[in-house]
């Protein structure tokens, strides 16, 4: 589910804390790191979990209307499609996630289950719901659709889900847009309905990204008086003082991959440090980065500084 993007987002983040917080503990920020990491398996549980919340509660709504005393025709003979939808049910009768459900107590909706009524309602009054229930063909390939484009459409951009995610936990705001793409491409790809067709995504690819984050880290953190240094005296007309501190945080991790990351290609860390400042930093910061980057590694070509193992790693 992770990658290497929200990865070096992550050690950003937790290294302007440090800064922030005047810490330099190093096995507690590394720990605290790892914890919110972890956490975004919880809100890709979460967002899975809502789904089949959602369909429980209209399964209870249907069955508590056809027992009313005074039920109408429509409340003792009702439409089942939504609750019979082959995608909800697979993620209903998933093993997989049944399972991880409990291994991380992922228990939110059933105490908090005004949030699910909420996400229902805005369903039913929706136009998808009224098509999807009209629609006398029953598919595989429409329930899957119907599932994709709710989610996509009405799930994920809820403002009053937003709100209540923000509140449980501040990490997860840049989080939410990896899980609900990550969530959305794997209801993309069940292909059928045996419930052991959804299996649980891994929160990291391989043991790689996971030592990636901890080298990162470490490396950046451990190295910064000499990281610093390489910047600095590259920006004759910048005080340090002056240069944006999350500005700086940048130029010191994607320096730190120049010269300690020898698998790691040049272009791929100069294109990945100048998409984060652009979406975390000032306007004009990923110009000023881009430059700095740009004269360091003309300058460690020179001196050969730059060690980058495999083909086409320059």
């Amino acid at each position: 589910m992770l990658n290497r993007r929200h990865i070096r987002v992550k050690v950003m983040q937790s290294i302007y804390a440090m800064h922030q917080n005047g810490s330099d503990n190093l096995e507690k920020e590394e720990k605290f790191l790892f914890h919110s990491i972890e956490n975004i398996q919880d809100l890709y549980l979460m967002m899975l979990s809502s789904l089949v919340e959602i369909k429980n509660a209209e399964a209870d709504f249907i069955d508590k209307s056809s027992k009313k005393h005074l039920a109408t025709k429509e409340e003792r003979n009702p439409n089942k499609k939504f609750i019979n939808n082959a995608i909800l049910e697979v993620l209903s009768e998933s093993n997989s996630l049944g399972i991880a459900l409990e291994d991380r107590k992922i228990h939110n909706w059933k105490n908090n289950d005004d949030y699910i009524l909420i996400l229902l309602d805005a369903i039913k009054k929706s136009k998808l719901y009224e098509t999807y229930m009209r629609n006398n063909v029953n598919t595989f390939e429409e329930d899957q659709q119907f599932v994709v484009d709710i989610f996509t459409e009405i799930i994920a951009p809820n403002e009053k889900l937003y709100d209540y995610l923000e509140d449980h936990k501040l990490t997860w705001i840049d989080d939410i847009p990896l899980v609900n793409t990550a969530v959305q491409k794997q209801l993309k790809q069940i292909k059928n309905t045996d419930p052991d067709a959804f299996i649980v995504s891994k929160l990291y690819k391989d043991i790689d990204d996971k030592e990636f984050v901890r080298n990162l880290f470490r490396k950046t953190v451990l190295n910064n008086p000499e990281l610093t240094k390489e910047f600095v005296d590259k920006t004759p007309n910048w005080d340090a003082e002056r240069i944006a501190e999350i500005d700086a945080i940048i130029l010191k991790m994607a320096i730190c991959e120049f010269l300690k990351f020898p698998s790691i290609p040049v272009k791929v860390t100069i294109n990945e440090y100048l998409e984060i400042a652009k979406e975390y930093s000032t306007p004009k910061s990923s110009i000023f980065i881009n430059g700095i980057l740009d004269n360091l590694v003309k300058d460690y070509q020179k001196e050969n500084k730059l060690i980058k193992t495999g083909r086409g790693l320059m």
